[in-house]
């Protein structure tokens, strides 16, 4: 199967070489060249990944598709793609787990993309277990709970 990618971009030739790159290497790209076509692709498909410039209608319409891309379901690995590198941490405080900088080569980028795939993976996983466990739990206490009433009323009778 293969992972889809949402490559978000006002710049018409970064986006069409980055989507040729992510092809050739066995993902499935979509694209958008604005945070409010970033939306409605999000809303209509499930991504493994999104990949959003930083500025394209407004300077942070980035941080728009990364809000939006936290709030699906299906819960995506986020990335900024941008040219200007000096955003500090604020990148991570608004919800995207990784910064790609313009231009990336190759290699280094699809290493980027890999690597964060499989930790967003990871931690999806974890997360799960943790719920999982935390729901047997819960059952175990209705059960002792549903026991413990059962012996009172037995012991009513």
């Amino acid at each position: 199967m293969k992972r889809r990618i949402l490559l978000v971009d006002d710049e018409l030739a970064i986006l069409l070489t980055l989507r040729a790159i992510l092809e050739m290497n066995d993902f499935e790209v979509e694209t958008a060249t604005s945070a409010r076509e970033a939306e409605q692709k999000m809303k209509s498909g499930i991504y493994h990944m999104v990949i959003t410039d930083m500025r394209m209608e407004t300077e942070t319409a980035g941080y728009d598709v990364i809000r939006r891309a936290r709030q699906q379901v299906y819960d995506p690995a986020t990335a900024i793609l941008t040219a200007y590198p000096s955003l500090g941490n604020e990148w991570r405080d608004k919800g995207a787990q990784s910064l790609l900088v313009k231009p990336l080569n190759t290699p280094e980028l699809l290493r980027q993309i890999e690597a964060l795939l499989i930790t967003h993976q990871d931690h999806k996983v974890l997360a799960l277990q943790q719920e999982q466990k935390t729901a047997k739990k819960i059952v175990a206490g209705n059960h002792a709970k549903a026991a413990h009433s059962a012996a009172a009323g037995e012991k009513a009778i």
